[in-house]
Parts: C-alpha cells; structure tokens; sequence
C-alpha cells in the first residue's frame, strides 16, 4: 500500500500563506491534491500542517489532515522529519510519496511513470530531477589552507563539457520511499535511489510571485 504525503506549512517567506495563494483561480495546493487524487498508484492522501485554515482545505477537498506541532513547520525544517513524524501514524504503509504543493505541473501522469520505475527497477527511492548544466564540475572548492581543489575530483575542472558526466537537480516535485527502508535511514539518497527525470517546464517550484506568474502561463497552454 502506498501513502501519499502532502506537506504545507501556514507559513512562507516569498509569498504569504504561500499553500492558499490562487492558480489559475484555484489554491497552489489544489493542484498537488487533484495530481495526487488521480494518481493510479496512491491509496491514501494525507495532508499534514501546522495550519487550521490550511487543513480545513484539505477536508473540503476529501483529503485527511494531520495537525503538524509547530516545531516541525518551522524554516529550518527538513522534509525527513516532517515524513518521520507522519509515519508515527502512518507506518502501515509499504511506500510513501512526498508530493510539495510547490510544484503544480506535476501531474498524476508524472507520479504515476515515478512510480512503475520505482517497482520495476525494485529501488529503495526515487527522486524527481531536471537536467542542469553541467558546468559546476568545473568548479573549485578552498580548502581550510586556501588551496584549490576540483569541487568533485581534480579532473573535472580541466575536461572538456562534453566528457564531463550528466548532471540533474532534485525538482522538488516527487519523492518515493520505501517505508522501512526509510525509518532505518531517514535520508532521501537510499543505497539504490533512482531518479525520474522531469523537463524543466513542469519542474517549475514556486518561490516567488515571478515563479507564480510564469507557472499560470505554462498551465493555461497545458489545460
């Protein structure tokens, strides 16, 4: 059985109430909950914050709240402790998928391709990426004498682009987990972690109202 986790905290720097503010006429978190109640692969949705108003959405939305304490809605907090906690309550589960309201091109369709190549590939976890540049390897690192060293290795600086290897950028937008394999080792890199490659369009994060803007745009043309 797979759990859905959405997390949506009341709070947010570059946008306020960030998870409420209107898409195309509907909340940010609408998106992620409609992507994931049309998902084939998930049996239960949970939505955890530590906001009331926040969590009132979700019920009229059919989804399950779970009141997240303070402490863990904080900006510091990392997304494994938010899961840890879920899974106090939730541990029945074989598999979890994070899904963050942040990234509304990611549709059922996405989740649902993370989720064959995590069983066909019998992966520990999965992460979704876009491709970036692969220009940072190279890069330098200063060590604590002030020498320079290749940010991975002392090669890299020195190679052409096109014989470095691939690089990819976590998107924020799908995370799979193996439950077990997760309360053993509270981390998203597992010992076999895959990655679902997403293109840079539908990898959008929303930060910033620029990010709001251009993620209108690019959902208009979609729908």
């Amino acid at each position: 059985m797979t759990l859905a986790l959405i997390p949506a905290r009341g709070g947010s720097k570059g946008i306020k109430k960030k998870n409420l503010v209107l898409l195309l006429g509907k909340p940010l978190l609408y998106h992620t909950i409609n992507a994931a109640k049309n998902s084939k692969c998930i049996d239960k949705i949970v939505l955890s914050s530590d906001c009331d108003e926040i969590l009132r959405y979700g019920e009229s939305q059919g989804i399950e709240p779970l009141k997240r304490p303070k402490k863990l809605a904080l900006d510091d907090t990392t997304s494994d402790k938010v899961i840890l906690h879920s899974l106090q309550f939730y541990k029945k589960y074989d598999n979890i998928i994070l899904l963050q309201p942040t990234s509304p091109l990611r549709t059922a369709l996405h989740i649902d391709e993370a989720f064959e190549l995590f069983k066909r590939e019998k992966a520990d976890s999965i992460i979704s990426v876009c491709e970036c540049d692969n220009k940072i390897l190279k890069a330098f690192i200063s060590d604590k004498k002030g020498h320079l060293k290749g940010i991975c290795n002392d090669d890299y600086p020195f190679m052409s682009r096109q014989n470095l290897p691939k690089t990819f950028m976590s998107n924020g937008a799908i995370y799979i987990l193996k439950t077990k394999k997760f309360l053993k080792n509270p981390h998203f890199l597992q010992k076999k972690t895959k990655y679902y490659l997403m293109d840079e369009k539908t990898s959008i994060d929303i930060d910033t109202l620029e990010d709001l803007k251009r993620a209108e745009v690019l959902l208009k043309i979609t729908q």
